[in-house]
């Protein structure tokens, strides 16, 4: 069984393409890499495998996939507006991960220690923010790289070096 902890959100499927089988794809964090030969879908919160013939890209963040076994468009329809998921060691490496992949990660400053769960991605203005949730109070922090100390993909923690009072703002 899949378990959900070990992937990361992708996307979402769209409508069928064409009439052989194959689906859009949307992704919002990063491009899959050639070792992605399946995707996951949650349906009824079980992470369900499915496997494409290929893929191939429509556009800067939309892919046509053709999922085996399924040769029309009425078998692809099923998975139309459903999440996808892929496996996180697939991403963990990729020079091509969004900040939005961060969301769920743990907020950790190397001075204060914890902050706070990553909960969302402001990017409502010119400065791009990790929207922090702690103890039901939100915590604005600049996405800058320079912040950034280490990332632990598989603990799921973010360690940053913050200016003093950043945290207690």
């Amino acid at each position: 069984m899949l378990k959900k902890e070990d992937f990361v959100h992708y996307g979402k499927f769209l409508k069928p393409h064409g009439t052989r089988g194959e689906i859009g794809l949307q992704g919002d964090s990063f491009t899959l890499g050639d070792d992605c030969d399946f995707v996951a879908c949650d349906i009824d919160g079980i992470l369900v495998p499915f496997f494409f013939e290929y893929c191939h890209t429509k556009n800067s963040d939309t892919m046509i996939l053709k999922i085996e076994r399924m040769n029309s468009a009425e078998e692809v329809r099923y998975l139309t507006n459903r999440d996808v998921y892929i496996p996180r060691e697939w991403v963990e490496d990729s020079e091509n991960l969004t900040w939005s992949y961060f969301k769920g990660f743990s907020a950790i400053d190397k001075q204060s220690g914890a902050i706070g769960e990553i909960t969302d991605i402001d990017e409502s203005t010119i400065n791009t923010l990790f929207v922090v949730e702690k103890n039901g109070k939100e915590i604005l922090i600049p996405v800058q790289e320079e912040f950034i100390t280490d990332i632990n993909h598989k603990e799921r923690t973010i360690t940053f070096d913050l200016p003093e009072g950043l945290v207690s703002l």
